[in-house]
């Protein structure tokens, strides 16, 4: 397979890998977590100025971790859609630079794609046909992977990601940005069954619900009430945020254990009912041990496989942008200098950043 080197920026994290065989030869991430974290999350004008003071570096050390020269480099590549625009142009710009620099081919990778591919990374055996749970700070979606650039999406949120939702409960318990991970953290020490919370779901026109798609803003709001109750039963003034330290860890675990339930119930569901056998897990929450726990127990029941990638393909980084090139360039599928940055474009429309 092709050697491509990659380049992510489409948030947060200004990345840059070298992927051969669907093998890491080097994986550089440099992230501005604790920029944005004094904001509550993430500035895109803030992201886009840390990706062109960062890049240069992280390129260059990329690739002298990989003891290759750019003779061995088959092709160039970088995230184009979606994201915040301006971050993804610091990325996109560099690589069509190098393309052109370097005469190598230049390939744009949707950015949902390499999260997809996050799994070749540590499977590299594995093959289409097979389920996609994509779960992220922007994104939540079960997606029926058929081949490379085939993609169905049969299930998605109709509001907050996932990881959206633990940013805004981490917010309403004030615990700092990001969320998933120090309410993962706190969960572990909690009691799950503490709290009913209501599931979200998505009503049908015809009746019933629907079996694939998932909503967490009620779940938001339903936290965000109960918060408020705990802090009178409490004694608290209305403008006092304290809370005693079990309580919070309470409402993680159950908040967490609602999310990681109702993921759950639907990728078992969609993954049975299309008759696929492998489960392959994406996005940052896919850290989740929650998530990990409980999606693990139910698909044994089924005798389902379920791939979880190591935790630093789980959240941005150009290895995955990388390895989805790699397959498209051995496909002969190559992107025109002219493509340009996309802040929303559907995973089906994949093939279109390519001449084929």
């Amino acid at each position: 397979m092709a050697t491509v080197f990659a380049i992510e920026t489409s948030c947060d994290e200004t990345a840059a890998a070298i992927v051969k065989n669907r093998q890491v030869c080097s994986n550089v991430v440099a992230s501005q977590i604790k920029i944005h974290a004094q904001y509550g999350g993430v500035v895109p004008e803030v992201a886009s100025r840390s990706h062109l003071e960062m890049l240069n570096q992280v390129v260059d050390r990329c690739l002298v971790e990989s003891n290759l020269t750019w003779s061995e480099i088959d092709g160039i590549a970088a995230t184009c859609a979606p994201g915040l625009v301006g971050a993804l142009l610091v990325g996109l710009t560099a690589a069509k630079s190098l393309a052109i620099v370097r005469q190598k081919p230049f390939l744009g990778v949707h950015h949902l794609e390499g999260h997809i591919y996050a799994s070749y990374l540590s499977e590299p055996d594995l093959q289409p046909p097979f389920l996609c749970l994509l779960v992220s700070g922007g994104h939540t979606s079960l997606i029926h992977v058929k081949d490379c650039g085939v993609y169905e999406t049969v299930g998605q949120t109709r509001d907050d990601a996932a990881g959206e939702a633990f940013d805004k409960v981490a917010r309403l318990l004030q615990l700092g940005y990001p969320g998933g991970p120090v309410v993962d953290k706190l969960a572990a020490v909690g009691n799950p069954q503490a709290f009913a919370l209501p599931e979200g779901r998505i009503s049908l026109p015809e009746g019933g619900y629907h079996p694939y798609d998932s909503s967490f803003s009620g779940l938001k709001t339903a936290v965000l009430q109960l918060v408020q109750k705990l802090k009178k039963e409490h004694g608290n003034s209305e403008g006092d945020s304290s809370l005693p330290d079990a309580v919070i860890n309470d409402l993680a675990a159950s908040f967490q254990e609602t999310v990681a339930k109702s993921l759950t119930k639907r990728a078992i569901a969609c993954a049975v009912n299309l008759g696929l056998q492998t489960i392959a897990v994406g996005g940052g929450v896919a850290a989740n041990s929650g998530l990990r726990q409980h999606l693990q127990a139910a698909a044994a029941k089924h005798d389902l496989r379920v791939l979880f990638p190591p935790l630093k393909y789980c959240t941005d980084n150009a290895a995955m942008i990388g390895c989805a090139a790699a397959e498209h360039l051995e496909r002969g599928h190559i992107s025109p200098l002219t493509l340009g940055a996309n802040s929303r474009m559907s995973l089906s429309d994949v093939m279109e950043l390519y001449d084929v």
